[in-house]
């Protein structure tokens, strides 16, 4: 699948990543019931911040940063752990866990989009029309939640902006790892003050929002919370910003395609997500041009 890219420094973490993410989804939508989306962001991330310092501490790596350095985390926080998460979890309010996993199936478009407009990647016309056929399956799975859901239609298509939102905030700071700048500063440095400059970020926008605190102290939502902070934040983000690193935004982005399909697998099963006709063949084609697109960027 990933040519000479496919070996244990490449394969392992891509496998660590797809079935970490894959979970993730339904935790986030437990994470809902009481809290207040804003602070639940905020917890994820400052448990997040805290595991990765201790985690630099381990590896003895040094967690002071120059001007630019600190400037450039804080810019990664704020697109990857304040605007995406916020819309993320906020999307997940309309949409089943597994759908708004599918959508971000396409962050593999802007991300080839944008290291094209950065790097100069080139774009091949077999990306473009895998892309398009990707597009139409999930614009299918979308027609499907909105025929289908118990919300009303304007919700669901408020679910939809979210998640495209979310889709682009992720995208912005995927193709920011591929900078220079990135690439000379030590990653578990600069994704352990992005995580922490960003749940301050989350804690005032949460505060002015929806006021103080609020902590639900059900042992599900602790869990989740801890989930979410250790293992879908301190494991899983090094090791996606590793493959961006070395395979390019958009090859990394092959995550993107097995996530909602273990995504939506698990939807089924805990949220009762029914497949029609529609939506099982917009998944098969949503998965086919994601294959289609990759391909071509892989040769």
């Amino acid at each position: 699948m990933m040519g000479a890219s496919a070996n244990r420094g490449v394969i392992l973490p891509f496998l660590l990543v797809v079935l970490i993410w894959s979970s993730t989804w339904i935790v986030i939508r437990d994470q809902l019931a009481t809290v207040p989306p804003s602070w639940s962001v905020c917890y994820r991330f400052l448990l997040g911040g805290i595991g990765m310092a201790l985690f630099a501490r381990w590896r003895r790596v040094p967690l002071a940063l120059p001007w630019r350095g600190v400037a450039f985390a804080t810019l990664l926080g704020l697109a990857q752990f304040v605007l995406n998460f916020n819309f993320v979890y906020r999307a997940e309010h309309y949409l089943t866990s597994g759908v708004v996993a599918t959508v971000y199936a396409l962050l593999l478009i802007p991300n080839s989009l944008l290291a094209w407009i950065a790097f100069r990647q080139p774009v091949s016309r077999s990306f473009i029309m895998g892309s398009m056929v990707a597009i139409v399956g999930i614009a299918m799975l979308l027609l499907r939640e909105y025929r289908a859901a118990p919300v009303a239609a304007d919700a669901v298509l408020l679910g939809i902006a979210l998640s495209a939102a979310g889709l682009f905030s992720a995208s912005a700071a995927n193709v920011m790892q591929g900078m220079d700048i990135a690439r000379r500063l030590p990653m578990v440095a600069v994704l352990t003050w992005a995580m922490l400059i960003g749940s301050g970020i989350d804690a005032v926008f949460a505060w002015i929002t929806v006021g103080p605190p609020v902590v639900e102290w059900r042992a599900g939502y602790l869990f989740g919370i801890a989930w979410l902070g250790i293992a879908g934040s301190v494991i899983t983000f090094p090791l996606y910003f590793q493959l961006i690193q070395r395979m390019g935004p958009g090859r990394a982005a092959y995550t993107s395609v097995l996530i909602p399909v273990i995504a939506m697998l698990i939807s089924t099963v805990t949220e009762g997500y029914r497949w029609t006709p529609l939506s099982l063949v917009g998944g098969l084609l949503a998965v086919v041009g994601m294959g289609i697109a990759l391909r071509s960027k892989a040769a």
